[in-house]
């Protein structure tokens, strides 16, 4: 994802957004945009929580939060928590990051601007990949070695569209009353290597180019739409488009079993101070 990173951030830095890439590589940023740089590895929860209390504190707010650092590799590794590393880095770094910035961006959403401040994951079809046994209960459940790296992958794009619907929305904006919009879209992909070639070239004619995925997290970022029809939670295949999600993705109980989950580990990793009460004020 990270060529649509750079494009989502130079359209939104030519706007006159203050931007501010957070990846792995520095020259990954456009020279032609005014895009700030720092380095965050999101397999490292000691890392994120060091990169981002930092910008919640220096920050005066924040208005979109776009969450699109993710791999897709063909074999099982761990990373640098022991965690599997298409779980930490695709989908619980980034629960992370919302945690340690929703104090800035709820103070944002009580200025009242327009669009509210908004929460974008990039998830993808492939979270219909997922295995179908998924019940996010232990780690031992998400280090599991022997599972297909195409089910490792599609179970963090199951954990995206879970977190913004069930999560952010259910579990914080609704029962506080928060003015931010917590939402997933689609960006085609496929699984990597000889199986993922041929997948990418069966999808074509319902896939889209990176230009194309980046119009669609930048329609997510700014559309009044998703206001106007109150939109929170959605997951979009599309522009204006809610997608149809599978019933693993529908189900309130395994969205609850993440949720826990995620606090425990990071909890379990960093103390139990780690993580930033939902419910405080800035």
């Amino acid at each position: 994802m990270e060529l649509q990173t750079v494009y989502i951030s130079r359209a939104l830095a030519l706007a006159g957004v203050k931007v501010i890439m957070i990846n792995r590589k520095e020259e990954q940023e456009n020279a032609d945009a005014d895009v700030e740089w720092k380095h965050c590895d999101m397999g490292s929860l000691k890392e994120v929580k060091q990169v981002f209390s930092e910008l919640r504190n220096s920050l005066g707010r924040l208005d979109f939060l776009i969450l699109s650092a993710g791999i897709n590799t063909n074999f099982y590794n761990e990373d640098a928590d022991g965690i599997d590393r298409h779980f930490g880095i695709n989908y619980l770094g980034h629960f992370y990051v919302c945690n340690q910035l929703w104090l800035l961006l709820r103070k944002t959403g009580e200025m009242g601007t327009k669009p509210a401040p908004r929460v974008i994951f990039e998830s993808s079809e492939m979270h219909r990949t997922a295995p179908p046994d998924v019940h996010f209960a232990s780690m031992d459940e998400i280090n599991d070695s022997s599972m297909d790296p195409m089910r490792l992958y599609g179970r963090t794009k199951l954990a995206m569209i879970l977190c913004a619907k069930f999560g952010l929305h259910g579990r914080v904006i609704k029962p506080n009353g928060d003015n931010i919009y917590a939402i997933t879209q689609q960006w085609k992909d496929a699984y990597p290597g000889i199986t993922g070639e041929l997948l990418s070239n069966a999808m074509l004619f319902a896939g889209r180019s990176v230009k194309q995925g980046s119009y669609s997290a930048l329609w997510a970022a700014t559309s009044d739409e998703i206001e106007e029809k109150d939109m929170n939670g959605f997951y979009f295949s599309d522009p204006g488009q809610p997608g149809k999600e599978t019933a693993q993705a529908s189900d309130e109980k395994l969205g609850a079993a993440l949720w826990d989950l995620s606090e425990r580990i990071i909890m379990d990793k960093l103390g139990s101070d780690a993580l930033v009460d939902w419910r405080a004020e800035e």
